[in-house]
């Protein structure tokens, strides 16, 4: 028989855990919490007998207190520690949410990431949250570009390393903004990829991973952010929101169709409320080699 006495035990203790798991999703997790998330690849069309490292670091989300310039300069610290050859920011640096005092501005935490150190540099490209932002994109741009970080807006850059030579392209967001049927995307994946003139493999920069389905196999990798890896998890059940149109397909991690390589981050700040739940932050750190199969490729912009 339940007395009132097992009741009221069985009750706190459950409010206990309770206040307990809200102090963790909404403290500990999002703003303490700072995984180091590493993926081997050997890819397919990719070239060079030395692997290339790259650094994904994804939807900042700066807005105070939240993340603040303080966590920012952490999380710099933390991927130099990792010595990559390459990083690559991947979007939604603008923070918008519940119980904040407010995004912190592109002159604040550009800066900030610009001490970002590789020795084949540091990309970026826009994501949704920087079209949503009422600064609008620009200033985010600009002041990225004046702290030594190029955009990629549908465009791409060869790179040389060690004599081998590979394509990084970028597109801008899918669903930059709000129209009366949906959203208007401003990603040009054709125009991107016509700038890539001859047949060295193409590291594919997209901020929302729905892309991958129009990617074609010719692009040796493609790196999103955006899902935030759900942001909450539940046990036994996994991601319980992921914006995409796709469901959970594209929610997180490595996955391969066809052929195609995609490796989406989890990310490091929030949207809609500074919570985190069994989706730490986290740096993805790529480990980039050939899988020894050289298949002949076509040239892009031919």
């Amino acid at each position: 028989m339940l007395t009132r006495r097992t009741f009221l035990k069985t009750a706190a203790a459950g409010g206990m855990a309770f206040v307990g798991l809200g102090g963790y999703a909404f403290g500990l997790e999002p703003q303490v919490l700072l995984n180091v998330t590493r993926y081997d690849l050997a890819l397919p069309r990719w070239r060079g007998s030395k692997p290339l490292t790259v650094a994904l670091v994804a939807d900042i989300h700066a807005v105070d207190p939240w993340m603040s310039t303080r966590r920012i300069a952490q999380i710099v610290e933390a991927t130099n520690r990792l010595k990559p050859d390459l990083v690559l920011l991947l979007g939604d640096y603008v923070g918008t949410m519940r119980f904040s005092h407010g995004p912190l501005l592109p002159s604040v935490w550009a800066p900030i990431l610009g001490d970002l150190a590789a020795p084949l540099g540091t990309y970026a490209i826009l994501g949704n949250h920087d079209w949503w932002w009422s600064g609008g994109p620009a200033p985010i741009r600009t002041a990225l570009e004046r702290s030594r970080i190029p955009v990629l807006v549908n465009d791409a850059v060869r790179i040389e390393r060690d004599g081998h030579r590979f394509w990084l392209s970028g597109t801008d967001s899918m669903v930059a903004l709000h129209g009366p049927r949906g959203f208007i995307g401003k990603d040009d994946l054709r125009r991107a990829l016509a700038r890539v003139t001859d047949d060295a493999p193409v590291i594919h920069m997209a901020h929302e991973p729905d892309l991958f389905v129009s990617v074609p196999e010719r692009v040796a990798l493609t790196v999103s952010g955006h899902t935030h890896g759900g942001q909450v998890r539940v046990p036994f059940v996994g991601a319980v929101v992921v914006p995409s149109a796709y469901g959970r397909r594209f929610a997180y991690g490595h996955i391969v169709e066809g052929g195609r390589h995609l490796v989406v981050s989890g990310g490091l700040g929030c949207s809609g409320l500074p919570v985190r739940f069994m989706a730490p932050p986290e740096i993805v750190l790529l480990t980039i080699h050939s899988d020894g199969i050289t298949p002949q490729t076509p040239v892009l912009g031919s």
